[in-house]
């Protein structure tokens, strides 16, 4: 009697067996059908309103089939980004449905009272910087198993059981930028650059600037109809060595060949202008305060351009992902396997791709390798990992938004715009609805490894409007004698007085003021002087206007009142906080001759903005899944960027932690 009941059973337990193992093999996601799933996919910088950028008509014509499928399966409208409208704070308000009142993050390098204002206190992209749980924490508390790929604010990881792959900027692990190595020459487009050869302005080097010199111990090098010359090229602590030669019998000197090598001996790629060399293994090094770590990896050279007097630009990619930077380690060597080394975006910050004509092209193949890169990632991160939720974002769409070459030519706001044929804004326009066919692409790989049960969500963080304008506001201080500052002649990169330094402007919509000085830590000045420096800074900023009369300024902001009009973190902001108008850009950068107004090199941004009423800063948001309505179109005006994380808790049946400010949008069927 006591074995009756156990054999009875034994048939059900392996029927039970073959239906579970049979609904994992036909469901990628979520095998084991106890929970609701998700795919978010943020691409950054994406551009969506209902007139010039309507991708939702584009789709409509057939352009955007995949997107198109998202619209009729599910409800779809326009958000708008929170003031600065930057990455890392509108990130932070998507992934904690909460404003930077509540998560802290006011901005990308932010300062914050009581240390100093030489350096970032707290960079905005750093997981530490949120205040509250961001929404893989939330989620994975409730039983979910999260995968990352490229979101700002997941480094270090915040998750045990989930997968994280080089969060963006971080701070976490050896993440290697690409390089661009130039001619040094007479060091006139170094001094130029100044501070915009280094990340973020302040990090590792984006360009470096070497001499030439006569080649030695090349074995069996290539006939050369002109002197050859080699460089010696540095990147993150390993040596890659270029061979330049004369391939052309003309009679001029006439370089156009270039051998890349690691040892002179084997020849990696052998490139023309313009074309690339397959990936090669590298060793690269990464140096923290108290070692340094060789990190075996991989690397892509390309030339973008040679010209007389031995002019040279070349530029190498570095694989993006290693086990240094992600979670579990081993993701890193599975993603590889699958995808390839990782071009994760185009270009750099500030970018690099945008000082000659040339730069266009190489932009443009570099944005298609981070495309294709993103497209088959969709695929092996769910076949790795089996996550139930996943997070994916790309960085090519800003870079391409607010790069030298397209906004400024496209959008009738440009001061630019009619500098072009229609003719060539109709080239312009095929390739910036190009990046849009490629964002399509990936969202049709998401519904390939999608079933009935997977919500998928299609937003982004900022969209992107003409630059027209540069206002240095602090040449504009030092006109007025209360910053203080010298330049490197060598490097152009300004030295700042602090001591004597009394008011200053700091990314991206900060200005520090202490009548003091501003020296040692950070600290809120008071009194009678104080307030004096300040109106005097307040006024001098309302008066301000370019050569045609235009005011910069929309509006300014006492730190006491940052709270209660911009909701912003008040630690974490400056003495003012200060709005531009669309088409004026404030610029961190001084210059010798103090010029106020400047053309900028690059014709797109989205910073410091209000967005709400400035359409071309407005975003997409689409999502489709059980119980939301179906071809419903939430409408014209946009909503908060914070509202997207209580929608998308209540899909998944998620409670939403107290803190969270945005409201749930009416896209459920049958009220729910």
């Amino acid at each position: 009697m006591k074995l009756k009941y156990p054999i009875l059973l034994l048939p059900l337990i392996l029927i039970s067996v073959f239906l579970i193992a049979t609904f994992k093999k036909n469901s990628i996601f979520n095998p084991w059908g106890n929970k609701m799933t998700l795919y978010w996919f943020i691409p950054d910088g994406v551009r969506a309103e209902p007139h010039l950028f309507n991708i939702y008509n584009w789709a409509s014509e057939g352009k955007l089939p995949n997107i198109k499928k998202l619209m009729d399966t599910g409800s779809y409208g326009y958000s708008f980004p929170n003031f600065p409208s930057h990455t890392p704070t509108n990130f932070a308000a998507l992934l904690t449905g909460s404003y930077p009142e509540v998560n802290g993050v006011v901005d990308g390098p932010m300062r914050s009272l009581g240390k100093p204002l030489d350096k970032v206190a707290v960079p905005g992209f750093r997981s530490t910087a949120k205040k509250v749980a961001p929404i893989w924490k939330t989620l994975e508390e409730e039983g979910y198993k999260v995968a990352m790929l490229s979101i700002p604010g997941s480094t270090p990881p915040e998750v045990n059981k989930g997968t994280v792959l080089r969060g963006r900027w971080g701070g976490w692990g050896a993440d290697f930028s690409a390089i661009n190595f130039e001619q040094k020459g007479n060091l006139a487009q170094r001094i130029k650059q100044g501070r915009a050869t280094r990340l973020f302005f302040f990090g590792p080097q984006l360009t470096e600037y070497v001499d030439d010199g006569s080649p030695s111990g090349w074995q069996n090098p290539p006939t050369s109809y002109s002197d050859p010359y080699e460089v010696k090229m540095t990147g993150w602590g390993t040596d890659v060595y270029a061979y330049v030669y004369d391939n052309t019998d003309d009679g001029k000197e006439n370089f156009d060949k270039v051998i890349f090598s690691l040892d002179k001996k084997t020849a990696l790629a052998d490139l023309s202008q313009g074309e690339w060399g397959d990936w090669s293994p590298i060793v690269l090094k990464w140096k923290t305060e108290d070692k340094t770590t060789d990190v075996p990896t991989f690397f892509k050279p390309t030339v973008i351009k040679l010209g007389e007097d031995k002019f040279f630009r070349f530029r190498f990619l570095y694989n993006n992902i290693n086990k240094y930077i992600a979670f579990p380690e081993e993701a890193a060597d599975k993603m590889i396997a699958s995808a390839g080394p990782m071009v994760d975006f185009v270009d750099n910050f500030p970018a690099q791709l945008i000082y000659y004509p040339e730069d266009k092209n190489t932009f443009i193949d570099e944005m298609d390798m981070s495309f294709e890169w993103h497209k088959k990632a969709v695929g092996a991160l769910v076949d790795n990992f089996s996550p139930d939720i996943v997070i994916h974002d790309i960085y090519s769409p800003n870079q391409m938004l607010t790069s030298k070459w397209w906004m400024g030519y496209i959008d009738p706001q440009s001061t630019n715009y009619n500098n072009i044929s229609d003719e060539e804004r109709e080239i312009l326009w095929e390739e910036v609805k190009d990046m849009y066919i490629k964002l399509d692409a990936i969202v049709g790989e998401i519904l390939k490894n999608s079933d009935k049960n997977t919500y998928i969500v299609f937003s982004s963080d900022h969209g992107a409007v003409p630059l027209n304008r540069s206002v240095n506001l602090n040449n504009l201080f030092a006109q007025k004698g209360w910053l203080k500052f010298k330049i490197d002649s060598n490097t152009g990169e300004p030295i700042i007085d602090w001591k004597n330094t009394k008011v200053i402007y700091l990314k991206m919509a900060h200005v520090y003021i202490n009548p003091g000085g501003l020296d040692g830590n950070y600290i809120r000045a008071s009194g009678p002087d104080y307030e004096k420096l300040r109106n005097e800074v307040i006024s001098t900023l309302r008066e301000l206007q370019d050569e045609n009369g235009v005011q910069p300024v929309v509006d300014i902001v006492k730190w006491e009142d940052a709270k209660n009009f911009l909701r912003l973190d008040q630690e974490r902001t400056g003495d003012l906080v200060i709005a531009n108008s669309p088409g004026y850009g404030w610029n961190e950068e001084m210059s010798k001759d103090l010029r106020i107004f400047s053309e900028p090199n690059v014709s797109g941004y989205k910073q410091a903005i209000y967005a709400e009423e400035v359409p071309g800063m407005w975003t997409p948001f689409i999502i489709s899944g059980p119980g939301v309505k179906k071809n419903f179109y939430i409408g014209d005006k946009p909503f908060p960027l914070i509202d997207q994380y209580p929608t998308i808790m209540k899909a998944l049946k998620v409670e939403s932690p107290e803190f969270v400010q945005g409201k749930s949008l009416p896209i459920f069927e049958n009220g729910r």
